[in-house]
């Protein structure tokens, strides 16, 4: 094995070929410093003959692997497998809080402990590789610490584990490579065991399904009613005809907030599960995806894995799936390649074909009025096209009952009516026994009584229209910046990362978490999400004058629209937005506009203002969201 200098130029090569950008530094320093010292350890150990394949990505993910040595087990014959994670750390020590994170100099916040990332790569590899699925005693795993002493690491051991999470140091050398030793063969070739690691089909793994149903069967015993149940079961039916006739078909399920696609989706998962059925949910949101990943995985971590992304599809075989079913639909995105995508992957393939073309009945969920971004194309004209195109059935089934806004259906046509993306014009608010509109003649007010009904045991936002510009993200332990300013009042955005700073919740809890209140939520965080208690901030993008409303681009400070995005689009995109922001809430929604014109139609229409008390309403919603 020659992995001298060369090879790490080879490496940064083969990069920038598959990816079209240069390795970070640490990613080129750690190829330069780990591998060496990972051969010659296998070097050392007699093991010439062993496969290593580096920087593995593991399937329908975009995480990689350091490396998997791939080669014969010396005592069994069967293939075996050793993912190991390198670290060129000198010296770690676990969290206080939480022994699966360790503190590391180099980095400010704390890390994964290595122990625990190699055996969770293990444990992917086996819930979605065919070649191991059925025999996970071939995987094994080992964190190797190639510059640190026993001294420096031994605190991270607290974890670890059996065949999955060994960890060697540099001291511990002689250790590792006993530990090699007794796993891969030194005489025979690794060159097929790595062959069928590489062609194996990427399915959820029987044992996964059969876990994954369980959880979300257990979780709530979620009753479909109606229309819910014909979509159910016409997933179902199509998932029957496609085994039988070996013919693929599309179902699309389309309704607005509220009327339980997200239901739907779950409770076929768990019934395709347990008919050891593959099938994977898929959504274009981080906030959405990590909420139904906490939802259905809390109590089983790996059930997560089956939560992905419209972009994960990019490189899978076709048909590998029998269902896949696309959550949120209307965020399908023209294509899934984005500045990061490797050349290699840069198919040129829409989004929407890669996403059909995956599973032998592709669902969709979705409704129409919820695109809020040029490139987003999921409508169900979109999706019939291309099922035509490829000669496949394609069967619509509209939800219309609504289970959220109160159930109040009038609510919800007030809402489409009031922006016009349904003909008739606005009209004044009736008011039902369901669903409670109210005017705030300001953010203070409107503030000041959803604190009062959080007082009273309900959830509640605030969310407003992209008309103030996003501050980056604070360092930690310095506070937010007040970007949405209104005369005396200003209050933060939700925080855009993946961390919690300042007290504040990270963007994909904005909508669920406690703590969320005092940040004001932008359409992208709050799409896909209720709470009792919605306060929505109309910006200066939506005006009301003359008789109709106007929108007024220049005040939209949201990135995504480009110069070049037609006026046409951005017009449908914020009255888009805006019904997203009206139909949160579950009990009542206040509205609040920036424009003093606007305010007055707001008045005119809705006629019940914060300075009547609202009718007294039942209890709080048993709602997911936070208080």
């Amino acid at each position: 094995m020659g992995f001298d200098g060369s090879l790490y130029l080879h490496l940064t090569e083969q990069f920038v070929h598959m990816h079209g950008y240069r390795p970070s530094t640490s990613e080129a320093r750690s190829w330069e410093r780990s591998i060496p010292a990972l051969a010659n350890a296998l070097n050392d150990a007699g093991l010439g003959a062993v496969e290593v394949m580096l920087e593995y990505a593991l399937p329908l993910n975009s995480k990689r692997a350091d490396a998997i040595l791939a080669g014969v087990h010396p005592v069994t014959g069967d293939p075996s497998y050793v993912v190991v994670e390198l670290k060129q750390w000198s010296q770690a020590e676990p969290d206080e809080d939480d022994p699966e994170l360790c503190r590391v100099d180099a980095y400010a916040h704390a890390v994964l402990n290595p122990i625990e990332q190699v055996r969770r790569y293990c444990e992917y590899l086996v819930n979605f590789n065919g070649a191991v699925a059925g025999h996970p005693e071939r995987v094994h795993g080992v964190a190797y610490l190639h510059n640190a002493t026993e001294f420096g690491v031994s605190g991270l051991r607290a974890v670890e584990t059996g065949e999955r999470g060994q960890l060697f140091s540099a001291e511990g050398r002689g250790e590792f490579l006993d530990y090699l030793r007794a796993r891969l063969s030194s005489r025979q070739p690794g060159a097929r065991a790595a062959d069928q690691l590489l062609a194996a089909k990427t399915v959820p793994s029987k044992q996964l399904m059969a876990v994954a149903a369980q959880e979300v069967r257990e979780r709530e015993q979620f009753v479909l009613l109606d229309e819910q149940q014909v979509a159910y079961r016409m997933v179902l039916n199509a998932v029957r005809r496609a085994k039988a006739s070996d013919h693929k078909e599309v179902v699309v399920v389309t309704g607005g907030p509220g009327t339980g696609k997200s239901v739907i989706a779950l409770s076929l998962l768990g019934e395709l599960y347990r008919q050891g059925v593959p099938a994977l949910h898929a959504t274009g949101s981080q906030s959405f995806t990590k909420t139904m990943r906490k939802v259905a995985g809390s109590r089983k971590r790996q059930v997560q894995d089956l939560f992905k992304y419209f972009n994960s599809f990019m490189t899978a075989e076709k048909n590998t799936l029998d269902v896949l079913i696309c959550d949120e639909a209307h965020r399908i995105r023209e294509t899934s390649a984005n500045r990061y995508t490797p050349a290699a992957h840069r198919t040129g393939r829409r989004q929407i074909d890669e996403l059909i073309d995956v599973a032998r009945v592709p669902v969709f969920l979705l409704d129409e009025h919820q695109v809020v971004r040029p490139g987003e194309m999921g409508t169900v004209e979109e999706i019939k096209a291309a099922a035509a195109a490829k000669g496949l059935d394609c069967h619509v089934v509209p939800l219309e009952s609504q289970f959220r806004c109160g159930g109040s259906d009038a609510y919800l046509r007030w809402v489409v009516r009031l922006l016009g993306l349904e003909t008739g014009g606005p009209v004044v608010w009736e008011p039902d026994d369901r669903m409670q509109l109210l005017v705030a003649d300001s953010p203070q007010e409107m503030e000041a009584f959803l604190q009062a009904r959080r007082a009273q045991g309900y959830g509640a936002r605030i969310s407003a229209g992209y008309c103030w510009r996003w501050s980056p993200e604070p360092k930690p332990g310095e506070p937010l910046a007040a970007d949405v300013v209104i005369g005396e009042w200003a209050r933060p955005w939700n925080l855009r990362g993946e961390r919690s700073v300042s007290g504040a919740p990270p963007a994909a809890l904005w909508a669920t978490d406690p703590a969320g209140f005092g940040q004001i939520g932008c359409v992208y965080t709050a799409q896909g999400f209720e709470y009792d208690w919605s306060g929505v901030i109309i910006g200066p993008d939506l005006l009301w004058r003359d008789g109709r409303w106007t929108i007024d681009r220049t005040a939209s400070k949201d990135p995504v629209f480009k110069k070049a995005t037609p006026d046409a689009d951005v017009d449908r995109l914020i009255r888009n937005t805006y019904k997203v922001l009206l139909t949160r809430g579950m009990v009542g929604t206040v509205v609040y506009s920036t424009d003093p014109q606007t305010q007055e139609k707001l008045r005119q229409l809705v006629g019940a203002h914060l300075d009547a008390e609202p009718a007294a309403v039942a209890g709080p919603a048993g709602a997911p969201g936070g208080r």
